[in-house]
C-alpha cells in the first residue's frame, strides 16, 4: 500500500535514530534492534499519525505515541516467539529473537522493549503532562493484565480446546483489538474533541483489530512461508482456534469482509475526511502477509 510508506519510513527513521546508539550493553541493545527495526507493517504507528492528522494535529507531539507502540508490539512478537509460546524460528523473513541470539536475550530484549515504549511516553515533552498521562494509560491498559497479555493468557489457554465465536472474539479483542484501539485512541488525546472522539475510536479499534486477525488466520492457511515471512500452517500444527476452523475458511471470509464494512460505517460517523483512512482499512483486509 503506497499510502502507507510514509508512515512506515517515519517510524522506521525514528526508531533508527533511537536505537543507535543505545545505553544497552550487547548483546541486549543488538537483540533490541534487530527485533524492531527493518521489518513489519507499522500498521499501528500508521494509525497514531493518521488519527492526530484527521483531528488536526501535527505528526511531530505524536512520534512518541507511535514509536511506543511499535515497541511494544515488537515486544509482544518477541516473547509470541519463544518456546514456552509458539516456538516460532521465523519472523518477518529472518530468525526469532531466540534463534539469531538465545532464549534468555530475546526474554530480556522484549522486557526492555516494553519498558522502553513507557519511557518514550514519558519523555514526550511535546506534550502537556495530561496529555502524556493520557497516553501513558491507554497504553499500559492496552498492554497490560487486563488486556493484551490477558488476551494471550487466554490463547495458550484454549489452545487445543473447543470454544465458542464470542470466546474466540474475546481473546482477539483483547490480543489484538486493545493494541490497534490504543494507535486511535492515542493518536487522538491532544485533540480538544478527545472526549467525543473516543467512544467511536475505541469501537473502530475493536472492529479493525478482529478484522486484522482473521485476515491473519486466513493468511495462515492460503499463504506460503516465504511470504509471510514466518511458518505457514503454524495455527494448525499448534491446534490453536482461529476463524478458519471455527467457522470454516469461506465463512471466516465473508466474516472478515462483513467487519471491514464495520469499519468503513464507524470511520464515515467520525468527523474524518481521510481517503487515507479508509484504503488504510481496505489494505487489512487485502494485504498478503
Amino acid at each position: 500500500m503506497l499510502a502507507l510508506k510514509p508512515y512506515q519510513q517515519r517510524v522506521e527513521d525514528l526508531l533508527h535514530r533511537h536505537f543507535h546508539p543505545h545505553c544497552a550493553p550487547d548483546p541486549l541493545a543488538s537483540a533490541m534492534r534487530y527485533a524492531t527495526l527493518d521489518g513489519g507493517k507499522r500498521i499501528r504507528a500508521a494509525l497514531v499519525w493518521l488519527t492526530g492528522e484527521a483531528c488536526g494535529l501535527p505528526p511531530e507531539p505524536l512520534d512518541p505515541a507511535a514509536m511506543a507502540i511499535e515497541l511494544v508490539h515488537a515486544y509482544s512478537l518477541v516473547h509470541d516467539d519463544l518456546p514456552a509460546m509458539d516456538d516460532d524460528d521465523l519472523r518477518r523473513g529472518k530468525p526469532t529473537v531466540h534463534r539469531a541470539f538465545d532464549e534468555a536475550t530475546a526474554i530480556l530484549a522484549g522486557d526492555a522493549l516494553l519498558n522502553e515504549a513507557f519511557e518514550l511516553l514519558a519523555h514526550a515533552d511535546d506534550l502537556d503532562d495530561t496529555i502524556r498521562l493520557r497516553q501513558l494509560r491507554t497504553l499500559t491498559a492496552a498492554a497490560g493484565s487486563c488486556g493484551m497479555v490477558a488476551g494471550q493468557m487466554l490463547d495458550v489457554e484454549t489452545t487445543g480446546k473447543p470454544i465458542s465465536k464470542a470466546e474466540l472474539e474475546h481473546i482477539h479483542t483483547l490480543k489484538t483489538g486493545r493494541l490497534i484501539q490504543a494507535a486511535l485512541v492515542m493518536g487522538a488525546a491532544p485533540s480538544n474533541d478527545y472526549e467525543t472522539l473516543a467512544p467511536t475510536l475505541e469501537k473502530l479499534g475493536k472492529t479493525l483489530g478482529l478484522a486484522f486477525q482473521v485476515h491473519d488466520d486466513i493468511l495462515d492457511v492460503e499463504q506460503s512461508s516465504e511470504i509471510l515471512g514466518k511458518p505457514a500452517g503454524s495455527d494448525a500444527a499448534l491446534d490453536k482456534n482461529t476463524y478458519p476452523a471455527l467457522m470454516g475458511l469461506e465463512a471466516a471470509k465473508v466474516y472478515r469482509d462483513e467487519l471491514i464494512a464495520d469499519c468503513h460505517h464507524l470511520l464515515d460517523t467520525l468527523p474524518f475526511r481521510q481517503p487515507v483512512f479508509h484504503q488504510l482499512i481496505d489494505y487489512i483486509a487485502k494485504r498478503s502477509h
